[in-house]
């Protein structure tokens, strides 16, 4: 019985090959993403952190808006169950706004019972990265670690992403109500553009440009 031997693959096989498995890879991480995003904004985790954050969101010259007290209300929830005992706020001001996100959340929370010693309010940032920043400074002078963050659960994936970024070790409880979580076809929309949003800021860096920015 006579051996065959076994031909080695051409080099036009090998590269072809290659090329499948890079794009089936790519193609992967690409259908992964939503999933992620849906499976971080089913999940709520209480553990005891340095802080709660709260991102930020729209304000109406120191009202909160609707998104963002619903944030602020889930924020006091934890901070009275004990989950932490500090309550970071976040987010600047656009032209020609007399207060900040961070400024007008404090407000709301010392208004609604916390101490004012217990909340810290970083005023920087124009969106979700560039204020995680900041935080995460804030963080480092502190010494603190961990963290819950407080967003919209469609947000929470890329949030919880850009805080790693930013030197915080990360859990979340995202807010449940509020009008970005009210209706399926909300939140088809809201994950469709954080996962548009994560692949920009993968790839490129980049968050907040061209109304990809959740916060």
């Amino acid at each position: 019985c006579q051996l065959v031997p076994r031909t080695r693959p051409s080099w036009t096989t090998t590269v072809r090959r290659v090329v499948v498995a890079v794009l089936a890879l790519v193609l992967l991480w690409v259908i992964s993403v939503p999933v992620r995003v849906w499976w971080d904004a089913r999940g709520e985790d209480h553990r005891p952190s340095d802080a709660i954050i709260v991102l930020g969101a729209a304000q109406y010259n120191g009202r909160p808006s609707p998104v963002l007290e619903a944030r602020l209300r889930k924020a006091l929830s934890l901070w009275e169950e004990g989950v932490a005992d500090a309550i970071v706020t976040v987010g600047g001001g656009a032209a020609g706004d007399v207060t900040t996100e961070a400024e007008a959340g404090r407000d709301w929370l010392t208004g609604n019972g916390v101490p004012a010693d217990s909340v810290v309010a970083v005023a920087s940032g124009n969106n979700t990265q560039t204020s995680l920043d900041a935080v995460g400074a804030t963080f480092e002078a502190n010494g603190w670690e961990t963290a819950i963050l407080v967003t919209d659960p469609w947000h929470t994936f890329r949030a919880k992403a850009m805080a790693r970024s930013s030197g915080i070790d990360p859990v979340s409880a995202p807010a449940r109500s509020g009008p970005d979580v009210q209706t399926r076809e909300a939140q088809a929309r809201y994950i469709l553009r954080e996962s548009l949003a994560y692949y920009r800021w993968r790839l490129t860096g980049e968050s907040g440009s061209g109304g990809l920015d959740a916060f």
